[in-house]
This record gives structure tokens, C-alpha cells and sequence, in this order.
């Protein structure tokens, strides 16, 4: 974690150095001001945890500072000190925004319990902001269905990388996988999980103001900025960003970002000094990056510093050992939500469910639960309320190579699936592996589909 900066407001050479002597001796960063245009010059390109600031000072009110300071940053704590115990001042300043209000001489005992108190009032007000954002989500990290070998694989990996050092994550995969769940659970699993999380879609903000959201910007940086921002990156200090569809960010902000993740410091749009934060990043995407930095849409140093600790995300296809425990979370979730009491999807559905491709992933099973248990009046969703079309356990699947659709037996979808897939099994001569390939399904899925229709394993298997 960075050490604290406080600014000391002060025409007094000699309270400035005690004071800054203090503050050094307590583990803060002291920057000094002798007057008001130094103090509002250094608030325009600096930000400060908190501010000692003198009532008097020689080239104007230590009030002016205060409001200059407070329509830049309102939740910038500033503490008043002043010779004159006035009390209309201390309620003056109180009014305009000031925590606290010390008298001269300063009693440093007093001042070190002020000003733990006022950044530990600030840095509550932040978590409960943090907390309330969280609360919106509808999500939970820890509901992540891993019944599937695949999922379960991604989560023993997901355990290893949270509990790490490591410091830049990458995930992988189609949308609505569930990279946003694998990233909050890489938080939460971690030394960081008391810190913030914080979470930006780089495709769904414009490239101008995406800069600003990440590294902030300082009051004056462009038009519309009217006073100074943090970014992203430096309110996470401790804790964890999520940048999700990093693949869309523009070749001029990629450059920038490979600079933060190589020398871990940035600027604000504006300014002039380099900020140093930890903060654990974590991207996304669900584009090819390897492709996309061949064919110069993506630079490609900045894919070889992402893919240092990548996770392949599976499809929801690639896993359909997942898909009856999801549909139960979710019909559970809206259960909750719609006050309904809906006991579960019929074996029909499930059947639907288990040949359909999905798409959109788990984010398309959900939507699809979802609308069922608002249009549906029954105590069970049935295959009526899923309209979507079987595509994966289709017989078409007989018309792979190896495979001759004229001996698929009749009499339904079950008999011709298994017959397809006993035959793509002879043609890859009991190879798993091989016969998945044939079949245009992953080995898990050829797998669970063996198990249901009792066929008996494979002899070999490829790694």
C-alpha cells in the first residue's frame, strides 16, 4: 500500500517542518505550501489524502483554499488550524466542509487522532460506496456450478492464482462463459478481498472518455472536466480491476496500458506526476488475441505481458454436466426475485436443454430460465416454454465424417443419438479423443453422453 500524502498549508516555515517532521515519523508523505496560490497550484495536479490547512495566510483566506478544495474534490478531508480560536471561523470552515478545527500551538497528540479519524471516515464512506455497488450485482462469486471436469479444472487453477502473487490474470473464452464470476472469484479468494473490485467494459465507453476512467484526469484536462477524478486504477489501490473485452481497447490506450503494467505507475489525463498503485489487474475478452496482434489490430507485446497467467474459460456446450445444476441455481434465483414457487424444469426441457448448442452460454440459459419463469404459470417449466431449436444431438450429427445416417435406427432422438455415437466410436476405433472430433463435441461432452447411454469407455485416448 502507498503512504499517505498530506499537504501542510502554512506561511510559518517552522510549523511546516515540526508539522512535516510529525508526519514523516507517523508514516506519511509530507508535501509543504507556504501561501494560497502555491496550496491551489499544487491541488491542481496533485492529489493529496488530506490537508492541514492554515486560516490566515499572506495572500488571502485560508477559507478560499478550503472552497477551492472542496469543488475540486469534495471527499478530501481538510483539517483547519488557525492562532485565533475564533469560534464563528471553526463554524464558518465546518459549514464550507472542513472535518476538524485545531488552535495553535499544535498539539500533536490531538492532531495524530484527527487525522487517523478523518481518513478513516473517508476510507469507510468509500467502502460503503464500494459495497453498495456490489450489492447491485446479481451475481454471486461463490455459486460458481463447477460439476463438470472442465469447470472444475478452471477453479483448481482459479484457487492457485488467487492465493498467488501473481498480479496480471487472463481469461479467455465466448460471452456469457462466466469470466466475470472466475474474476470476482480470483478476488475473493485472495489477500486483496477486503480491498475494492472494480469492473469496466472497455467496449461499451468511448475511447476518449475510457483514458479518463481509468487513470483519471486533473480539473482543466479537457473540456467537461470540471474538477480533478481519480481513475479506476488508483481508487483499486490494494485491490483488484477487472477490464473486461480488453481485446476492444484502441492501439493509442493499449500502448498506455502496456506502460502501467510494465512500471506499475500512470498519469491522469493532464497531469504531470506518476502515481504508484498495486493493484491486481484481471482482463477479459472473447477475441483471438493471438490473431488479432498478427494481423496488427492488437500490439503484440502487450498480448505476450497479458498471456503470462491465461484461463481458458469452456463453453457452456463444452460442459454439459453444468447444465441441470444451473438451471435448478437459476430457477431457484427467480424464485427468489419473482416471489414464485417453481420446483424445477422438466425432463423434457432438460432433454431440450442437453441438445441444444447454446450459443450465448450460460448467460443465454439463464435469460432462457428467466423468461420462461415470467411467461410460465406452471409449478414446472416445461419444453413449451423453451422454443429454442436442438441443434447439438440433432441426427445430423450421423453425417460427420466416418458416420452414414442410413443405419440410424428409428424410433426417437435418444436411439439415433446413440447409435451416432457408437458408430463414430467405430470409426475412431474406440479413441475418445478422435471420435469427439468426429462428432464436432468436446471429450467431456462425448463422455457424459457414454455414461448416459451406457456405452462402454473407449480403449485409448489421446492426450
Amino acid at each position: 500500500m502507498r503512504k499517505r500524502k498530506v499537504l501542510v498549508v502554512d506561511d510559518e516555515k517552522l510549523i511546516r517542518w515540526s508539522v512535516g517532521q510529525k508526519l514523516l515519523a507517523w508514516g506519511f508523505e509530507a508535501t509543504e505550501a507556504e501561501n494560497a496560490v502555491t496550496a491551489i497550484g499544487f491541488l491542481s495536479h496533485e492529489s493529496p489524502d488530506l490537508v492541514l490547512l492554515d486560516m490566515r495566510l499572506p495572500d488571502g483566506s485560508g477559507m478560499d483554499v478550503l472552497k477551492e478544495v472542496k469543488s475540486a474534490n469534495p471527499a478530501l478531508p481538510v483539517i483547519m488550524i488557525t492562532a485565533h480560536g475564533v469560534l464563528e471561523e471553526a463554524v464558518e470552515a465546518m459549514r464550507a466542509g472542513a472535518y476538524h478545527f485545531l488552535t495553535k500551538p499544535i498539539n500533536f497528540e490531538e492532531l495524530k487522532v484527527t487525522m487517523q479519524n478523518a481518513l478513516e471516515l473517508e476510507s469507510l464512506k468509500q467502502e460503503i460506496d464500494l459495497y453498495k455497488e456490489r450489492e447491485k450485482r446479481q451475481f454471486d462469486p461463490s455459486t460458481i456450478v463447477a460439476e463438470s471436469a472442465a469447470m472444475r479444472r478452471v477453479l483448481e487453477v482459479t484457487a492457485k492464482i488467487a492465493r498467488s502473487e501473481a498480479s496480471l490474470v487472463l481469461l479467455t473464452g465466448e460471452s456469457g462463459s462466466g469470466k466475470d464470476l472466475v474474476a470476482h472469484a480470483i478476488h475473493d479468494m485472495s489477500r486483496r478481498c477486503q480491498r475494492p473490485f472494480l469492473a469496466i467494459n472497455c467496449s461499451a465507453i468511448p475511447e476518449t472518455l475510457l483514458e479518463s476512467e481509468l487513470f483519471g484526469h486533473e480539473k482543466g484536462a479537457f473540456t467537461d472536466a470540471r474538477a480533478q477524478k481519480r481513475g479506476l486504477l488508483e481508487i483499486a489501490d490494494g485491490g483488484t480491476v477487472f477490464l473486461d473485452e480488453v481485446g476492444d481497447l484502441s492501439l493509442g490506450l493499449q500502448a498506455k496500458f502496456l506502460r502501467f503494467l510494465e512500471e506499475r505507475t500512470f498519469k491522469r489525463v493532464g497531469g504531470l506526476t506518476d502515481i504508484e498503485v498495486d493493484v491486481r489487474i484481471v482482463a477479459a475478452t472473447n477475441v483471438n488475441l493471438e490473431a488479432a496482434s498478427r494481423d496488427g489490430k492488437f500490439r503484440r507485446d502487450l498480448y505476450f505481458r497479458l498471456s503470462i497467467m491465461p484461463i481458458q474459460m469452456p463453453s457452456l456446450r463444452e460442459r454439459p454436466e453444468d447444465i441441470e445444476p444451473l438451471a435448478r441455481r437459476f430457477v431457484q434465483v427467480f424464485n427468489e426475485k419473482f416471489k414464485k414457487s417453481v420446483k424445477g424444469v422438466s425432463p423434457r426441457a432438460l432433454e431440450r436443454f442437453l441438445s441444444y448448442d447454446w450459443p450465448g452460454n450460460v448467460r443465454e440459459l439463464r435469460n432462457a430460465i428467466e423468461r420462461a419463469m415470467i411467461l410460465e404459470d406452471g409449478d414446472v417449466l416445461d419444453i413449451s416454454a423453451f422454443p429454442m431449436e436442438a441443434t447439438a444431438a440433432s441426427p445430423s450429427y450421423a453425417c460427420v465424417a466416418g458416420v452414414d445416417s442410413a443405419g440410424a435406427p428409428g424410433g426417437g432422438l435418444d436411439e439415433v443419438e446413440k447409435c451416432v455415437i457408437e458408430k463414430a466410436l467405430a470409426a475412431a476405433h474406440g479413441n475418445q479423443s478422435r471420435a469427439a472430433r468426429i462428432l464436432k463435441v468436446s471429450r467431456d461432452r462425448l463422455r457424459y453422453k457414454m455414461k448416459k447411454y451406457g456405452l462402454a469407455a473407449g480403449t485409448t485416448e489421446e492426450v
